[in-house]
């Protein structure tokens, strides 16, 4: 199943049933599991490692070198992405800047055209990074959280799962799981509550959620006084004990300004 009007080295190792149609280009030391569609034009590079089952559509580079001046040229380093990920058009992905090391996608990802994911970023499962969304370097995305088109989330920025990121948003310190993010500078907008719902979330524990981030965002206290005050005040349960361990993990600080109106 592939075209002869493509360009694959021998040494690429393709599983069953992948599918290369006209004009994309794939290098040696690169691995392409079962039941993959590359798109024409897709460029996949030395380094890359791919699971089964994802689709990568036209004109979308896999693998490229990381546009970091950090990055010694030749350095063997790799992307790494897991299965049943949709790349669409236009997509970026680099690989780590460090020797033996790798940039991560997990699975079930629908990454949107022009989307730039730079080196040693590390995106989760089912996550949605809508149109022109831009990750830089050493960034992690967890799991089912949602960048809208143009969202820019800058170094070393952690997203919490379950989270989302309006349109335009330019972030520069760590999101929170379960929040909506919006405007800029970037603010707390509430709770992501209808994802939340979706996946059977109960009211109950959506009202803890939602008293976790009033003693954040509203409650007067420092940061580590806040933490102290949810444990005090909101009974715990898996998603309480995920916002506090987050904002403990928290090396820079999680997205501070808040919208009044919108609590």
């Amino acid at each position: 199943m592939i075209s002869p009007l493509a360009c694959v080295s021998p040494d690429a190792k393709l599983g069953k049933n992948v599918e290369v149609m006209p004009f994309a280009y794939i290098e040696g030391d690169v691995e392409i599991g079962d039941n993959c569609v590359i798109h024409p034009y897709v460029s996949v590079l030395s380094g890359t490692r791919m699971g089964a089952n994802n689709k990568v559509y036209q004109h979308a580079v896999l693998g490229s070198e990381p546009q970091d001046f950090h990055y010694t040229p030749g350095t063997k380093t790799q992307l790494i992405i897991g299965d049943n990920n949709a790349i669409r058009e236009n997509v970026v992905i680099a690989r780590s800047i460090h020797e033996g090391k790798a940039t991560q996608i997990g699975n079930g990802n629908f990454i949107m055209d022009k989307v730039h994911i730079c080196h040693d970023a590390k995106v989760g499962n089912e996550c949605v990074l809508g149109i022109n969304v831009c990750i830089a370097g050493d960034c992690e995305i967890q799991d089912n959280s949602i960048q809208s088109s143009g969202a820019v989330v800058q170094q070393h920025v952690r997203v919490g799962r379950f989270s989302l990121i309006q349109s335009g948003c330019r972030v520069q310190k760590d999101v929170p799981p379960y929040v909506i993010l919006g405007g800029n500078p970037a603010g707390y907008h509430g709770i992501n509550a209808v994802v939340l719902r979706h996946v059977n979330v109960s009211e109950r524990i959506l009202r803890h959620i939602a008293n976790t981030y009033r003693l954040v965002y509203t409650g007067n206290f420092s940061l580590q006084d806040a933490v102290i005050k949810i444990g005090e005040q909101i009974p715990m349960s898996s998603e309480i004990e995920n916002i506090v361990n987050f904002i403990k993990d928290s090396k820079h600080g999680i997205v501070r300004p808040v919208n009044p109106a919108d609590l």
